[in-house]
């Protein structure tokens, strides 16, 4: 756990921030590279990053002030500490991909295509964001036995979680070992990230990148979720997270099918 990197007089480097900022750069190298053969040059690529960014930063962080309401509207002062974590991955997906549909419009650039370019970097800056919650210590594990464990400092997220649920002695000076849940989701959209980089080379329909990602992630993310250890909002037994994951799942279904079926396979709609 590593949450700030560096310390110099007031100014404090984040770890969070920084595999943030990575997440992005990375996203953005890949955009660049896979753009270039298409007409897509740097510039267009980084005015694309500039408002997905934006959009995404704005989304996850309101998904996330929504899902704990009542702290920030008691602490009006914390909202805007994004530094600190509390990013909700799916709240930064939808608003990202708002920014993207209304980036394509004004650009006069096909959606669909647009998207199977774009969404090849979603898993490689995600993989990133992953490791910044785990030196953050946020989006923590269940408990476990397994040799995979690991232990955060005394109060730490998950060891303020463990004491409040009397899992913890107060005077432990570290928690019980936990699932690194952040490094399997951060290894699984890396293994996500090739498997759409081979599909945008094999491409023959604008869509069906972007819709391999609507089939997958969601499944990747609803199976993870069950070792998530920090608080969750569940319903019916599942987390928001999961209910949204299925949500996706269905979208992606639909979108294959509406592709396959679609008589050009240039065709798609703005």
């Amino acid at each position: 756990m590593m949450p700030d990197l560096i310390s110099i007089g007031p100014l404090t480097v984040h770890g969070y921030g920084v595999m943030m900022a990575l997440g992005f750069l990375a996203g953005l190298l890949n955009w660049t590279l896979l753009g270039r053969p298409i007409g897509r040059d740097f510039k267009f690529c980084s005015d694309l990053l500039f408002w997905i960014m934006v959009a995404g930063i704005l989304g996850a962080r309101t998904a996330y002030i929504l899902s704990d309401l009542p702290y920030f509207m008691a602490n009006p002062s914390r909202i805007i500490r994004i530094d600190e974590g509390g990013l909700v991955y799916f709240g930064g997906f939808l608003g990202a991909w708002l920014a993207l549909y209304l980036f394509a419009r004004s650009r006069r650039v096909p959606f669909y295509e647009l998207a199977d370019m774009v969404v090849t970097s979603i898993p490689l800056a995600h993989a990133f964001g992953r490791v910044g919650c785990l030196m953050n210590g946020c989006c923590h594990g269940t408990v476990t036995q397994g040799a995979l464990g690991i232990a955060y400092p005394e109060r730490s997220m998950a060891w303020h979680h463990q004491l409040m649920h009397g899992m913890l002695s107060p005077k432990a000076g570290v928690s019980l070992p936990v699932h690194p849940v952040q490094l399997y989701e951060s290894t699984f959209n890396l293994l996500l990230f090739g498997l759409l980089l081979l599909a945008w080379r094999a491409r023959r329909r604008p869509g069906m990148v972007g819709v391999l990602y609507l089939l997958v992630y969601p499944v990747g993310r609803f199976t993870i979720e069950f070792l998530r250890g920090d608080h969750r909002v569940r319903w019916l037994g599942f987390s928001v997270a999961q209910w949204v994951s299925v949500g996706l799942f269905i979208a992606g279904v639909g979108f294959w099918y509406r592709l396959r079926r679609s008589a050009n396979p240039r065709e798609e709609t703005t």
